[in-house]
């Protein structure tokens, strides 16, 4: 099955399981500016549907297979038919190569990903999976923060998530959300505060000490993003110390 005739196999599949009240309900998640085209299916149906297209294609195809898959996916407007290509990419990580990285910000940077969850679902299932393959593209994947582009601005953030859990690369990713606290998109400092949350559950004393160091120039709405897990004496505290007013 070459990867047109799988996409087509995949959109026959998504137009049979979709709903539509479910698609106008979950257009309610998403700002005004962002573009939402919805078949209706749910993500664990998605993904169902990718694992399946894999399972079919396996000892068949090569990663390359698989990335022509996703950029046929990705230029269908529709959210579900995006997450295909996304989610069966990604079963292929293993042999992602260093390159895939321009082809992401080319994908994005071409409005083939422009709402938040397509972002969130691309950082999850293909690009942090590529930074573990390839460590050398973190400043590549970080770099996308100086862009004009709201989407590779938001993806220089989520893709580090997985990694910041666990305690590692700590530091580009404080630097990239120091080097965002200007920005002006609120889904930025909403990323930005889910960053530093996730890297305050193994260091929380190194988040504390970060957020007191900036003071004022912290949005506030990555403050409160930022320390949803400390004890509400402490939430009290940093808000209290960290007021003023932003230059």
């Amino acid at each position: 099955m070459t990867p047109p005739a799988a996409l087509r196999r995949a959109l026959k599949n998504l137009k049979a399981g979709g709903s539509p009240a479910r698609a106008a309900g979950a257009k309610a998640y998403f700002k005004k500016f962002e573009p939402i085209y919805l078949f209706g299916v749910a993500v664990p149906q998605v993904r169902s549907l990718a694992r399946a297209l894999s399972a079919e294609v396996k000892g068949t195809w090569t990663v390359r297979d698989a990335i022509a898959f996703a950029d046929l996916a990705v230029r269908r407007r529709e959210t579900e038919a995006k997450w295909t290509g996304f989610f069966l990419l990604g079963r292929y990580a293993r042999d992602f190569p260093d390159d895939l990285a321009r082809t992401i910000g080319r994908w994005i940077a071409a409005g083939r990903c422009d709402n938040w969850a397509l972002i969130d679902a691309l950082s999850a299932e293909v690009i942090a999976p590529l930074l573990r393959r390839h460590p050398s593209l973190l400043p590549v994947v970080t770099g996308w923060h100086t862009s004009e582009n709201r989407w590779l601005r938001r993806a220089s953030v989520v893709p580090l998530v997985p990694f910041v859990r666990k305690g590692e690369i700590l530091t580009p990713a404080y630097s990239v959300v120091a080097s965002l606290f200007g920005d002006t998109e609120d889904l930025t400092h909403k990323a930005c505060g889910w960053l530093l949350r996730e890297a305050g559950k193994t260091n929380p004393r190194r988040l504390a000490a970060f957020l007191m160091r900036h003071g004022p120039a912290v949005p506030r709405t990555t403050l409160r993003y930022a320390i949803e897990r400390f004890p509400a004496a402490e939430r009290a505290r940093l808000l209290a110390a960290t007021r003023g007013t932003r230059s």
